[in-house]
This record gives structure tokens, C-alpha cells and sequence, in this order.
């Protein structure tokens, strides 16, 4: 991922869930729904993709796998990359946001950007 470029939220929050130590898919699905309040959803066949992207990026790595109910189940766990990955898009997304919030509010819209009212 280029340095400037925006993550995608459900990266964001994928890679989020990985801050406390590794999780198996269910887990990241629940967790990333969880801090997400909701608004992040992850399909498996949407998770498995990313985890393998992010594989390939060198953000995420499996690091334990164990059979259960004859079904293997891997662990995914954040690398030094991802680590930094996620800490940089939350300070870029606090500096944008900081844009608005230093901001006065009660007046949306500068009065030089107001479009005229009637033949001028």
C-alpha cells in the first residue's frame, strides 16, 4: 500500500482486530463487527480474500493453525508492516478529521461560495 493512499475501512478494521494478537477468521468477522459498531460486516469469502492479499502484502501472516471438528483453523496475526500500516492510517484519518473538528461550527458554508440569489 502506497504511504498517501487511503485504506479501505474494512482493511482498516480487519487490521484493527489484529492489534490485540492473532485471531482466527470467526473471530476477526465478530471482533471487526464489534469495534466497528456494526457498520463493518465481513463475509468469509470477502475475509479469506483479504487475509490473502494482506498475506501477500506482508501486513498479516498466519501463525497457528489447529484442526477443529475436522476443520482447520488458521490464526492470523499482525506484522511489524501491518502494525505500522494501521498506526499510519489512524493518525492520517486524526489529522483529516482534525481539519473539521478545529473548525467553528454554525456556519457550514463561507458567504464567498454562497451563490447569488436572483439576476445580479
Amino acid at each position: 500500500m502506497a504511504p498517501s493512499a487511503a485504506m479501505r475501512e474494512p482493511t482498516y478494521f480487519l487490521l484493527v482486530t489484529l492489534l490485540d494478537g492473532p485471531l482466527h477468521g470467526h473471530g476477526i468477522i465478530k471482533r471487526a463487527e464489534e469495534i466497528s459498531g456494526g457498520r463493518v460486516r465481513l463475509a468469509a469469502g470477502t475475509l479469506y480474500a483479504a487475509l490473502d492479499r494482506l498475506t501477500r502484502e506482508g501486513l498479516v501472516e498466519a501463525v497457528q493453525q489447529e484442526t477443529v471438528n475436522g476443520r482447520v483453523r488458521r490464526y492470523y496475526a499482525l506484522t511489524v508492516a501491518g502494525g505500522i500500516a494501521v498506526r499510519t492510517e489512524a493518525d492520517r484519518m486524526a489529522q483529516a478529521a482534525s481539519l473539521v473538528a478545529s473548525r467553528p461550527s454554525g456556519r457550514t458554508v463561507s458567504p464567498a461560495v454562497r451563490p447569488a440569489v436572483g439576476p445580479a
